[in-house]
This record gives structure tokens, sequence and C-alpha cells, in this order.
């Protein structure tokens, strides 16, 4: 089976489908600084040496740390290394202590400061991380437009969202990447996924192979003993397979599993193992 390598995010940035999710770079629980700087350092620098072009990370991953430790690895981003971050949430502790901040006032002071922390006069890909309840969502749609119009951003994506938030965003600019949650055994957002191939919008899958816990376990097993590959590896390939456009961004702080992330470019599956892989019941 041919599978396509590479997607253009917006039609002119070009990157390869495997990309890497700086988010567990960072200290404990997304919290504070790694227990081991250099470590994070070194993934990070392996993973463009084995043919990573995107790297996708956050201001609250950390918060600050994960944009930090990008830019110490990476900057200038030579080559084809295309840094995306995202705005609109807030971290107050470890893990899940996050809330809502998409103001335009946030979103000036988030923006402002990614760009600094990434030492770049322009983000490559910016994506609102989620739309906040408490604010119009016309307010933090203008303010994402500005913000492209003045130069700070060369690209908007958003995060969590349904067809009918994207179709809203896109009276307000192009939207070029969607971030949701999906997996072979999660497939909530299937429907956005189909509007994104019919739009040609990159679509990210974030906890693609479901933080390591995934339903459908003995089908994932066989169909990696067949290939010689593992669970993981399985779970990952079936993105690729599934639609062109998914850009998968698989995190982690280890190299081991950076390598058998990126070996994954290599996997083709059939078209018996796809149609097991398509029968498994998405979780719940």
């Amino acid at each position: 089976m041919t599978l396509a390598t590479d997607f253009a995010i917006g039609g002119d940035l070009t990157v390869d489908r495997i990309g890497y999710g700086a988010m567990r770079i960072t200290g404990p629980d997304i919290w504070g600084p790694p227990t081991d700087r250099g470590n994070s350092l070194a993934v990070l620098r392996r993973a463009v040496e084995l043919g990573v072009a995107f790297v996708d990370t956050a201001d609250q991953y950390g918060p600050f740390v994960s944009e930090e430790l990008v830019a110490e690895a990476l900057h200038p981003y030579e080559g084809r290394v295309v840094v995306g971050t995202k705005g609109g949430l807030v971290r107050y502790g470890p893990y899940a202590d996050i809330r809502n901040d998409a103001s335009p006032q946030h979103l000036h002071d988030a923006l402002d400061g990614s760009l600094r922390r990434l030492r770049v006069e322009q983000i490559d890909l910016y994506q609102l991380h989620r739309i906040d309840p408490m604010i119009p969502v016309e307010a933090t749609y203008e303010f994402l437009a500005a913000a492209q119009r003045a130069g700070k951003v060369r690209h908007l994506g958003l995060s969590e969202v349904t067809v009918e938030d994207v179709q809203q965003a896109q009276q307000h600019f192009a939207v070029t990447t969607v971030q949701n949650r999906y997996a072979v055994d999660n497939r909530e957002w299937e429907p956005v996924l189909d509007y994104c191939v019919e739009q040609g919008i990159g679509f990210i899958p974030w906890f693609p192979i479901g933080g390591g816990q995934m339903t459908g376990e003995d089908v994932l097993e066989g169909v990696a003993a067949e290939h010689g590959i593992t669970a993981r590896q399985v779970a990952l390939a079936w993105l690729l397979h599934h639609a062109d456009n998914i850009l998968l961004i698989p995190g982690t702080s280890s190299l081991a599993h950076l390598e058998e992330n990126m070996a994954v470019r290599d996997v083709r599956l059939t078209p018996e193992d796809l149609s097991r892989l398509d029968a498994i019941s998405p979780a719940a």
C-alpha cells in the first residue's frame, strides 16, 4: 500500500507525517522542569535527526518549560523544522490543574510569551488550545485573525472542536489544523476528521495510543505479532493508513520509544489488517 509520507500545513509548510509531541519532556505530571534536562534536549535533537519536521508544544506544558527546551535544543530550526504551539489554557499545578482563558488579553500575552521563548518573530502554527466558554468565541477568533494579519503567526489551528466550531472559525481565518483526541479505539471525532479531509485541513490526534491503555489490545497484539512490531506501532500505523491528512505527534521522554515511534513510517498494514483494526469497538 502506498502511503503519503508528507503533508503540507496550510498548503505551504510541508512536514513529515510523523512529528513529535513535546508535552512529556517537562517535569512529572507536566509540571516544572524535567528531572534530566540533558535527556529532554537529547530526545528533541534525536527526533529531528530521525526525520521529524513538525514539533508540537504549548505554553502550558510546564508551564513554559517545553517551549524553552524546544528553543534550547532546536533553535534556529534549520531545514524543514516547523514548530507549532498552543495558547488558551493556563496551568496552575500538576497534570489536570488547568483552566481556560481564551480572552484576547490573555492570548495577546500568551502569544508574545511563546514568540519570546521560541526565539522567533513568527510562529509557524498557532493553535487555540481550547474554546473558552466564558469568552464570546468571536472575540477569540477576531484576536487570532488580527495576530495573523500582524505577522505574529503564519497559520492558525484549533483543538478539541466540533465541525460547527471549525466552520465558525473559518468565517474569521483559514483553519489549517485541528487537534482532537483520536485513536483506533476512540473515534468520537470521526465527523471532524471527515470534515478536515474534505477541507484539506491537517488532523492531529492527541493520545494516539490512548496514553498506553487501549481497548482491543488482543487485536493490536495479533497484528503486531504478524509484522514483528509492537502494539503501539500498530496503533500509530493504523492512523497513518486511515487518512492522508493525519499528522502524528507521539510524545515521549524516552530515546528508545522515540526510535520505536519513528520506525512506524516503514510499517505497511494489509487490507486484512486494517479491516480487523477498523472493527475494534471504540472506547466509551
